[in-house]
């Protein structure tokens, strides 16, 4: 899990800044106000929780945990959730498609969020264990 958590970390912070540096620079004329703060949301939680997915696959080399392992996927089903969400309904009207259904989808991705976080805590509670393998 740990290299899975690394490498999708990579994948999702350079997204982040290439999706960040689109909007400052390509999508800021053709959307509203309320539209680029709904992108830019998107962006910080995307942004916040990738940190997280990394601080999650470096606690993961000292030993297995299952709570760490929740956590990562919590935290990457909420990017999809709730940032990518947050992405398409901004920018609906430059794309077209109906994207009414994402409305509900961006509170999901915010609960897979909260659940990561609740994992990361309970992490706390149970030792590593070194002599396993890391989670390769």
């Amino acid at each position: 899990m740990r290299k899975l958590f690394l490498r999708t970390a990579s994948i999702l912070g350079f997204v982040a800044v290439a999706i960040g540096a689109f909007a400052a620079h390509g999508l800021k004329p053709h959307l509203n106000a309320d539209q680029q703060t709904t992108f830019e949301t998107g962006v910080k939680y995307h942004f916040i929780h990738t940190l997280a997915l990394l601080a999650v696959a470096i606690m993961l080399h000292f030993g297995r945990k299952k709570h760490l392992n929740l956590a990562g996927w919590g935290f990457i089903i909420g990017i999809f959730f709730f940032s990518g969400s947050l992405y398409l309904l901004s920018t609906r009207s430059l794309h077209g498609m109906s994207v009414e259904w994402l409305g509900p989808i961006t509170p999901v991705g915010g609960l897979f969020f909260l659940a990561g976080w609740v994992a990361l805590f309970l992490s706390t509670y149970t030792s590593y264990d070194r002599s396993k393998n890391a989670g390769d």
